[in-house]
């Protein structure tokens, strides 16, 4: 028998209620099931878990649990396992990362990538740089999307490694990226590596529908628990492309050091630097059950309903000249778009309001929210409307005792980030309510005069 929602929240996730919380920061973390958490700890209470780099009793175990993880993980992507490996990682991150160390990058090689993407995903630039290639960044419009993507990813030298990467869904706006620019990329000679940390927590992904070379994730985005996990799942002949800058603990198969010599494991162990975290890994199968058990359709269908919800009720609030009080960056309606939703608030007059005094208030209520750039400069940049002269002139003015304040002046006041709120599994009407409630309090007043507020914080969360 189907669960209702609302049943759901307070069977898994009764903390909030008990508690006060309204919890609306999905995209930097999902909420852990309790069920989940208690099945895991009564697992760990029963059995003894040993580094699975061993033959042992314990850690045949644990190596067991990492074999089921991977199987599971390729079961709910739709991965066929001929065709695609999973990597464990710390986090989507620490896949990026890999990424960015072992793509065999070379002279006229061509890296492109959305403007609209997360710093873990810009960090691969610099590695690019180091074998002088030069990332090329694709251009947004006033809804934070890409248009025309042919016109920006020319074909590609195809005896040259050439990567493409983008978010499947934007960690700041909510956009969705279309999946179809995976294969549009790839018959134009480009690897594709699809970010899907913020997508795959209320979205269906289908590896055998759509077949990136390298996808990232975090479980924690998904179920909440635990932290500290994520995964790279990548084509074998992706795979096969990775040179490794280094080697560490497991993943040698044969290390000299009479000789310079060494040689890599054959398996995805090649790319697991040290001891993974094999006590978390084994709640990781529990947790997709968990999802779909629920179904990702279902979730989708009810963030989606609650997203429409919040929109609605950020454009309704007016000052009583007839001014919004809100500004909302990207989508303001549910095409295409998650339930990520950033913006800023104004005055009667159109000006912005400092958004650490909305953050404040908001804390004061009990509401999470989140507040900065998110870690995504680019599409920040394009919803702030920057202009790259002046943020380069403002950042060398700057840079040498940089603060936000000092930024944001040189910018002439133009905002130095937004206030994100992202809806999930356990989200409901009443959470939203209360946020509109507080945005309300909002209405007619002026902005502060700079010595009245606090200075400008960043947060560079997911």
């Amino acid at each position: 028998m189907e669960i209702a929602m609302g049943e759901l929240r307070q069977q898994e996730f009764s903390r909030l209620d008990a508690n006060g919380f309204v919890y609306l920061d999905y995209t930097g973390s999902g909420l852990y099931p309790e069920s989940l958490v208690r099945a895991h700890a009564d697992y760990l209470s029963k059995e003894a878990l040993g580094n699975p780099h061993s033959r042992n009793p314990t850690s045949t175990v644990s190596t067991s649990n990492l074999d089921k993880a991977r199987n599971r993980i390729r079961q709910f992507f739709e991965a066929d396992p001929r065709e695609y490996d999973v990597i464990f990682t710390p986090n989507a991150t620490g896949a990026l990362r890999l990424i960015g160390e072992s793509y065999p990058f070379e002279p006229c090689s061509r890296f492109i990538l959305t403007a609209d993407n997360h710093n873990s995903v810009n960090g691969i630039r610099e590695l690019a740089k180091t074998k002088r290639v030069k990332a090329e960044y694709i251009p947004l419009n006033a809804e934070l999307r890409v248009e025309n993507l042919d016109q920006y990813l020319p074909h590609a030298d195809d005896s040259k490694h050439n990567l493409f990467a983008y978010p499947a869904q934007s960690n700041f706006s909510g956009v969705k990226h279309p999946l179809s620019w995976i294969e549009e990329a790839q018959s134009k000679g480009y690897d594709v590596l699809l970010d899907a940390a913020a997508f795959v927590a209320a979205n269906r992904l289908s590896l055998k529908h759509h077949k990136p070379d390298f996808v990232c994730v975090s479980f924690y985005k998904m179920f909440g628990y635990p932290t500290g996990v994520g995964a790279l799942i990548a084509r074998r002949a992706g795979v096969e492309k990775l040179r490794r800058p280094w080697f560490s603990g497991g993943t040698v198969r044969f290390v000299s050091t009479q000789n310079d010599v060494y040689l890599l494991t054959s398996t995805s162990e090649a790319f697991e630097d040290g001891t993974l975290n094999f006590l978390g890994i084994a709640a990781i199968t529990s947790g997709l059950d968990f999802l779909d058990r629920i179904g990702m359709e279902r979730i989708n269908r009810h963030v989606s309903k609650l997203t429409e919800l919040l929109l609605g009720g950020l454009k309704s609030l007016k000052h009583s000249n007839g001014n919004p009080l809100v500004k909302i960056y990207g989508p303001s309606t549910m095409e295409n778009r998650g339930a990520t939703v950033a913006f800023n608030l104004l005055d009667a007059d159109g000006r912005e309001v400092d958004y650490k005094l909305v953050e404040d208030r908001a804390n004061d209520e009990n509401i999470s929210i989140r507040t900065g750039c998110f870690c995504n400069p680019g599409a920040a940049e394009f919803a702030f409307g920057y202009t790259a002269t002046l943020a380069r002139n403002c950042f060398d003015v700057v840079s040498r005792e940089f603060s936000l304040e000092k930024f944001s002046e040189c910018m002439k006041n133009k905002p130095v980030g937004a206030l994100r709120a992202s809806l999930g599994i356990a989200s409901n009407q009443a959470d939203v309510q209360r946020l509109i409630q507080v945005l309300e309090s909002f209405l007619e007043s002026k902005s502060p005069n700079p010595e009245e507020s606090s200075s400008p914080t960043a947060s560079c969360g997911r």
